[in-house]
């Protein structure tokens, strides 16, 4: 695995593009990597004073920083905040999308703790159309059967940060590479081919950033190591893509952003009459 420079852009995008996922290193300092640790730390006590028997809400062990949240996002934490103004993520989206005007999805991420023995099934973060009664959050919906999201250009890209070094031995992400156009079935765990368990996305360092498109087939493996390992997100639309948006910020900590910050998250503010109502749950509204 190519683990690339914040300078290398263009490799990037190349990678991202064959593969559907790209590494980049140094894209934190070593404060901001230690200020998104304490924030991980901080909402994963909340998390877990709720489970105490760690059954988790993706598979025991294993959690959604979104799913657990009320608004379906963290970013309503500062340490999340952080995040919408790191250069090196500016740029690669910006080359990705081959524009400035993408807009920010939700602030989210996954963790596993000890214990997570069992691998996470494969699977996508984006699929067609597949109405209300099944899930409020899909769009894309073409009547004559002709097109899928899968033919598109990358519609939804997500950010992780790796806020510690992500090992063999503490629950790396497997990545199947160029499975973002695939229209075959994605595997079960029972038919999974070793090569695809054995397809994880390490030795990452800390501060590095993984960027993904979310339609390549991923999942979460094992964590035999002694501690936590969180990769918080950032997650944005094309400028041509949308699906609903869940408000995840205050007016009042809105207007406190950066005006680049604004721009990315105009989507996602909470009306200025409205009071935000966050916290920790173990299953989403």
């Amino acid at each position: 695995m190519d683990i690339l420079d914040p300078t290398d852009t263009d490799r990037a995008v190349e990678l991202f593009r064959r593969d559907g996922f790209v590494v980049i290193a140094d894209a934190l300092n070593d404060e901001q990597v230690e200020i998104l640790a304490q924030g991980c730390n901080d909402v994963v006590a909340d998390i877990l004073a709720l489970d105490q028997d760690r059954s988790g809400n993706r598979g025991s062990h294993r959690y959604s920083f979104g799913g657990c949240s009320l608004t379906r996002s963290q970013l309503h934490r500062p340490e999340w905040q952080m995040l919408l103004d790191i250069p090196i993520v500016t740029k690669i989206v910006t080359a990705i999308f081959e524009s400035p005007n993408y807009v920010l999805r939700a602030a989210s991420g996954d963790f596993c703790l000890p214990g997570a023995v069992e691998y996470q099934p494969l699977h996508s973060d984006v699929s067609d159309w597949r109405g209300a009664a099944a899930t409020p959050f899909s769009a894309f919906h073409d009547p004559r059967r002709h097109v899928s999201v899968r033919d598109l250009p990358c519609p939804y890209v997500c950010v992780n940060f790796l806020p510690q070094d992500v090992t063999r031995f503490n629950g790396p992400t497997r990545q199947i590479p160029g499975t973002q156009h695939s229209r075959a079935p994605i595997p079960s765990l029972a038919n999974e081919p070793e090569w695809m368990r054995l397809s994880t996305v390490c030795p990452a360092p800390a501060g590095a950033i993984m960027v993904r498109d979310v339609r390549a087939w991923h999942g979460g493996t094992p964590n035999i190591s002694d501690a936590m390992r969180a990769i918080p997100n950032l997650e944005f639309y094309a400028p041509w893509f949308r699906e609903p948006i869940v408000p995840g910020i205050s007016y009042g900590d809105y207007k406190k952003l950066s005006e680049h910050a604004q721009r990315l998250v105009r989507h996602c503010v909470a009306d200025s009459s409205e009071t935000l109502v966050t916290g920790a749950t173990l299953r989403a509204p």
